[in-house]
């Protein structure tokens, strides 16, 4: 499957739903990006049934800052609408493909509930007073 490149304009079509998309965040200054490319284009031509997409941070800061980007390149996997991993650095193919493999075999409807009871937490405390940590 071709590289997708993700822009604010597609990136919720793109990105949304069931399965699993990898993102590399990148720009064309940057060596470790240019170093990792193939290695990203190596392995979407393995993976057909997931999409692998590329964000140019210099063309598409506002995405960069959505996801709070610091450092580049940063690899990103968003399953069913959820990111399951987001880290900066270029990863060796082998180190990729064992993620992708973590990532497909994630329970997403256990991680669906933690991401659930964590924003919970973040939110007003219960009607009595105490927070979800207090009893």
């Amino acid at each position: 499957m071709a590289t997708v490149e993700l822009t604010k304009e597609n990136f919720d079509e793109v990105v949304s739903g069931d399965g699993l998309t990898v993102i590399d965040f990148w720009a064309a200054w940057c060596g470790p990006c240019r170093q990792f490319a193939p290695t990203f284009e190596r392995v979407s031509e393995t993976e057909p049934e997931v999409v692998f997409a590329k964000v140019d941070t210099e063309a598409q800061p506002e995405l960069a800052a959505a996801f709070s980007i610091s450092s580049i390149p940063t690899i990103m996997l968003v399953r069913d609408n959820v990111m399951v991993y987001a880290q900066p650095g270029a990863l060796p193919e082998s180190a990729l493909v064992d993620l992708i493999a973590q990532a497909k075999g994630l329970d997403m409807e256990e991680v669906k509930a933690k991401v659930a009871a964590a924003q919970a937490g973040t939110q007003a405390p219960s009607v009595n007073g105490s927070g979800p940590d207090e009893a």
